[in-house]
């Protein structure tokens, strides 16, 4: 690997790195999966919306918040619509918007405390104050850089 650019420091941070993400994240799946039925993805738009005034939220600015590209959101809030936790709605100059039902609303506010647990139990309680301001600076430069590295037309 060290013709790629990563010496075994780098390498052994990068993999630890990726391979915690795999498993929290499929943890985290599970315990949302077997609780409200939601999956990540679904959460996430959930709480995309809920934090947006009215619930409301162009489908541009909600993919671009998410990091998301345009198929999988389209996709996404597709299989949502279908099962009520979410539509979409015509704006002005062509604007469509992705709109939390009350329905979606309701899901959302059954799941968040059990999520919200285990992402604590997971995440949270392992780490001393330290790292946990550590993880929260460490997750804001990267994101930062990916942000700024991000195609403005994608």
């Amino acid at each position: 690997m060290e013709q790629q650019g990563l010496d075994e420091r780098e390498l052994h941070a990068w993999r630890t790195f990726f391979q915690m993400q795999e498993v929290l994240r499929g943890r985290i799946e599970q315990q949302l999966q077997a609780a409200s039925g939601l999956s990540n993805a679904d959460y996430s738009v959930l709480v995309a919306l809920s934090d947006a005034p009215g619930g409301r939220q162009r489908v541009f600015e909600l993919g671009r918040n998410l990091g998301w590209e345009k198929s999988r959101l389209h996709h996404q809030l597709t299989r949502m619509c279908q099962r009520g936790l979410v539509r979409r709605e015509n704006g002005a100059s062509r604007a469509m918007y992705a709109v939390l039902t009350p329905e979606g609303r309701d899901v959302l506010r059954q799941a968040a405390p059990g999520h919200a647990s285990e992402v604590r139990r997971l995440a949270i309680e392992p780490l001393t104050d330290e790292q946990i301001r550590q993880l929260a600076d460490i997750s804001t430069t990267i994101l930062d850089s990916l942000r700024a590295d991000q195609d403005p037309h994608g």
